[in-house]
C-alpha cells in the first residue's frame, strides 16, 4: 500500500477496504467527495431502472450504478464514481462481473449534477471519460431538468425536460424525454 505521498494505483484503492464515504482517485491521489443528496440519488435510481430494464429487455449490456469506479488514466491513475455506466455485451460478456474495476471503458456514462457540482468539474470529468474511451456521456441537471450530452466526435448536444434523449448506435430503440428522469 502507497504512503500518504506516495500515489495509489487503481488496483491499490480498489482494494482498500470501503471507508463509508465516497472517494475518488485523481491521478494516483485519494479524495473525498460530498455526500450525495437524496434529490440525487432519486435521478440515480430513476436512469438506472429505465436504462437496467431497457437494456434487460433487449439483451444489450449491463447497467451499472451506485458510484461503480471507471479508470480514466493511468500513470498515474485516475478511477472516476460514475453515476451510472453501461457497457455492451460486446465489450463485457453476459453474467457476473469481475472483481475489481473494468479494464475496458463503459459505453456509456450517465452523470446526475449535484447543486454544488461547478460545470468545470464536471467538464474535466467529461473530458477524462471520453479520452478514456467512453462513447457517450450524458450529464442530466435536476435543478434546470436538462441533458448536455457529449462524444468526442460531436459538440455538446443541449436537450431540455420536453426533448427526447435517444442514443440508438448504443441502446437500439430507446428513448425518452428527458424530463421522465426528473419524475
Amino acid at each position: 500500500m502507497a504512503t500518504a505521498l506516495e500515489r495509489l494505483t487503481a488496483v491499490e484503492f480498489g482494494s482498500r477496504p470501503d471507508p463509508g464515504y465516497p472517494e475518488e482517485l485523481i491521478q494516483g491521489r485519494i479524495v473525498t467527495m460530498p455526500p450525495p443528496t437524496p434529490r440525487h440519488g432519486q435521478v440515480c435510481s430513476r436512469v438506472d431502472r429505465m436504462l437496467g430494464f431497457f437494456a434487460d429487455e433487449h439483451d444489450l449490456g449491463h447497467v451499472l450504478c451506485n458510484d461503480s469506479g471507471v479508470i480514466t488514466e493511468r500513470n498515474p491513475d485516475t478511477v472516476r464514481e460514475s453515476d451510472i455506466a453501461y457497457y455492451s455485451y460486446a465489450k463485457i460478456p453476459k453474467g457476473p462481473l469481475p472483481q475489481g474495476y473494468l479494464t475496458v471503458p463503459p459505453d456509456l456514462v450517465v452523470e446526475v449534477r449535484s447543486s454544488d457540482d461547478r460545470w468545470d468539474d464536471i467538464q474535466t470529468k467529461v473530458d477524462e471519460y471520453l479520452h478514456a474511451g467512453v462513447r457517450v456521456v450524458v450529464v442530466l441537471d435536476p435543478k434546470h431538468r436538462t441533458a448536455q450530452v457529449f462524444r468526442n466526435d460531436q459538440p455538446a448536444h443541449s436537450l431540455g425536460p420536453d426533448d427526447e434523449l435517444a442514443l440508438p448506435d448504443l441502446l437500439s430503440e430507446f428513448r425518452t424525454a428527458v424530463r421522465r428522469f426528473f419524475e
